[in-house]
This record gives structure tokens, sequence and C-alpha cells, in this order.
């Protein structure tokens, strides 16, 4: 039996797109806050932060479940899953996708976290601990699994494909979405539900990554703390939300008639395989992502019109990418737009990469940049960080960095869809036998 690899590759289509963040619940609004330069970070007011030498995050606020939902959904869930089926049902909505029975055998569920239902697990230790073990909820076992978000939206939408949570640190919600790329491409399903989602500002977490030198304490200014790319940056900012897509086997979302977003052109992951936290000083791992996921989708270096980078905001990660990128790129990386959204966002750590890859879709679909704030003093003042204010541009192909502790390094490649595919796209064997 021949590899799916010497057969035509299925073409990959973004339909619809969810996010749920601390500037807004819904990508409408997100992304209006993005374009006004919006910060969503400020002093931590879901614990009392004051013992803590970091008492600033980008809090979820104002978020409740619909009233639509069943209350035991609402009310068993940790808020990180609940963030991914709000978003889920946004992105679905917007595909204006109707998943019957025969559709949902062949509709996959990948939606990962980097640690999972924390904050219900927290509290359940809690009960434990000061009340005994009869205060336990009797779904514990069930809810408090990593893979919740992704059991409880393939159970809320009837996907009885393949399903899986995906955990690949600050990279989770790029995997998932470029492993969910990979299904539809060998024809295991026709729509994958992918993302990430995250909930993990917590006095642990915040001690923990403080400790380990990794958080800013610029505590006295909040919506200046993320810095990425500048100078003066000095750690990264806690964030919470959830970013979810919906990606289509191409000819079934044109069959439909379903609005296309982006063709969902390359996706490409390796491992630093150098250190449990710092990434590797030469950006290697960075590099290999980037070049296959470039590789993967046909696409010239030069011929990358926007990078939305992973841009953390912390003294190595920035330099190290910022390096990567002229590496893969060469002569092009100083006419290349490159934004971190995390200046506004913070780090939403499994959702990151989700998020991020939905800002360079909609990059696609307004024409519109979002900037990096706060990059007052870039420390390559060679490269163009879109500072401060964001700049209509019309990119034809887009990508978005996601690297993550452990090494993971995840790199998403997207174009503008065309009826007919680019020249470049081929069958799935001449893009792929050639690995860097």
């Amino acid at each position: 039996m021949n590899s799916y690899r010497d057969r035509p590759r299925r073409r990959v289509a973004v339909t619809g797109t969810g996010v749920i963040s601390s500037v807004g619940l819904s990508v409408e609004e997100w992304w209006e806050s993005l374009l006004a330069g919006r910060s969503g970070i400020g002093p931590i007011s879901g614990f009392d932060a004051g013992g803590l030498p970091v008492r600033i995050a980008a809090e979820v606020r104002g978020f409740t479940p619909p009233d639509h939902w069943p209350r035991e959904v609402s009310r068993r869930l940790d808020r990180s899953a609940l963030f991914a089926l709000a978003a889920a049902e946004e992105a679905i909505a917007q595909a204006g996708l109707k998943i019957d029975p025969e559709l949902g055998e062949r509709t996959a569920v990948l939606v990962g976290s980097s640690d999972g239902p924390e904050a219900f697990i927290n509290e359940c230790q809690t009960r434990l601990r000061e009340r005994g073990y009869r205060k336990i909820p009797a779904y514990y076992a069930a809810t408090a699994a990593s893979g919740i978000a992704t059991n409880q939206i393939a159970l809320w939408f009837g996907a009885g494909g393949p399903s899986a949570s995906i955990s690949t640190a600050c990279a989770t919600g790029a995997t998932s979405i470029g492993e969910g790329m990979r299904l539809i491409e060998r024809g295991d399903a026709d729509v994958v539900i992918a993302g990430g989602c995250e909930d993990s500002i917590s006095p642990l977490n915040v001690a923990g990554a403080a400790i380990a030198g990794a958080l800013t304490r610029r505590n006295d200014e909040p919506e200046r703390a993320s810095r990425p790319f500048d100078r003066e940056r000095s750690g990264f900012v806690y964030g919470a939300g959830a970013g979810v897509v919906v990606l289509e086997e191409g000819e079934l979302a044109r069959r439909r008639g379903a609005t296309i977003l982006a063709e969902l052109a390359g996706y490409g992951a390796a491992t630093d395989a150098y250190h449990l936290t710092a990434p590797h000083p030469e950006g290697l791992g960075a590099q290999r992502a980037m070049r296959r996921a470039l590789e993967d989708a046909g696409v010239r270096p030069d011929e990358v019109d926007y990078i939305n980078a992973h841009g953390t905001s912390t003294v190595l990660n920035d330099r190290i990418e910022v390096a990567a990128i002229r590496a893969v790129l060469g002569e092009a990386a100083v006419r290349t737009p490159v934004s971190s959204i995390k200046s506004m966002l913070g780090h939403m750590i499994g959702a990151a990469g989700a998020v991020e890859f939905i800002a360079a879709v909609q990059s696609l679909v307004t024409g519109m940049l979002p900037p990096t704030v706060n990059c007052d003093d870039p420390e390559d003042p060679e490269i163009d960080f879109v500072p401060h204010v964001p700049r209509r541009h019309d990119p034809e192909v887009v990508m978005s960095d996601s690297f993550g502790f452990g090494g993971h390094n995840a790199v998403l490649v997207a174009r503008r869809w065309r009826d007919e595919p680019a020249p470049s796209a081929g069958t799935g064997n001449d893009r792929h036998e050639e690995r860097p």
C-alpha cells in the first residue's frame, strides 16, 4: 500500500476561529483591541498576590458561561476548558458548520493545554485537606483529566473522529493545529477542531516562574510590562484564554459554500534537545521548524510577508528568535514585518500558539498587522517589529512561530486561499521527501 505522502495532498482550509482573551471574549472584540494597541495586563484580581514578587497578569475578566449551556457543564468544568468550549462554539458558528452523525464520524478534535485543569485540581486539593474526602466531586476523575477540554468539545459537537489532548508547553496550540492539518492531509479526518486553552494564573505558577527569573517584576506599570524585542524587556507576563480553529478539507469547504479564511499550507516541528527551559543558543530547533514549515508549504523564505512571532519578552527567547528569523529568511528578514501580540495579551502558554495563528489568519483576512506595543528601543533596529501602531500591509503568506519549554518548536504557514492550488503545491511525496 502506498504511503499517504505518495498520494495527492489534500488541501486544508481554515473556515472558523474563536478566541477568549484578556482583551476580548470573541474574535471581533479581541482583534479590535489588538489593532487599538489595548493591553489586557493589570493587577491580579483572582487571588491575593500581595505576598508575591509578581502581582500582574493578563486575566480573562467578565467571562460567564452562556445561558444555553447545561448547568452541569458550567459547574463541573475548569475555566480553561470552559474557555476552550466557548472558543470552539464561536469557531463552529463562524464556519457555519453543521456536524451531523455522518460528518461527525469524520470530525476530529485536538485541543491541548500545558497545565490542564489546574484551578479545579487545586480547589479539590483544598477541599480534601480542609473538609475531607467526601467533599471531592464524584466527577473529579473525569474532569481533572488533562484532556477534558477535548473530551467536552467532542461530546458537545458529536465529533466521533480521532481526538487527543496534545501538550508541548508553550507551543501546544500550534502543535495541535499542525497535527490537525496532518489528519486532514492523510485522509484520517475531513474536519478538525483544533487549538489550545489555558488558565495558569495561580499563586504556585506565578511564584515558580518568578523564582526561575522568567517573569517581569514591572508591577507598577502593568500595561508596559510585556516588551517583546525591546532592550528593556525583563520577562514575560502570564496570560489566560483559548484559541480554537476549524480546519476542513478544502473540497468539502468549497462544496458547502463555506467562507474560507485562509489555507493552512505548512507545518514544521522540531525539538532543541538542549535544556529544560532555555532555548538552544543558536536557535537550531527553531530554525529547523521554520524551514520545515516553509518547505511543507512550498514557500520560499523571501515570499513570507509577515511573521507573528513567539516574542515572549524574555531576554533569551527574543534574541534567539530574531537570530533564527535572520538565519532562515536571510536578506529578506529586514524586509519582513514581525510582531508579537504577547505585548498586549501576555503569554497564554498552551493557548498562545493557537491565538497567535488566528492573528496571522486575521492579517490575511483584514490586510492589517497587529503591533508590538512597548517596543521603544528594539534590540535589532534593522528588523521591522511593527512598533506601537497597526499597519495596513495585505500579506499573501504569513508565518506563526511557537516555541516552548523543553525545546518544543512548532511553526505554521498560511496563505490566502486560491481556488487553484499554488504552483508549488503538488503531491505529498514531492513536498515531504527532503527534510532538513
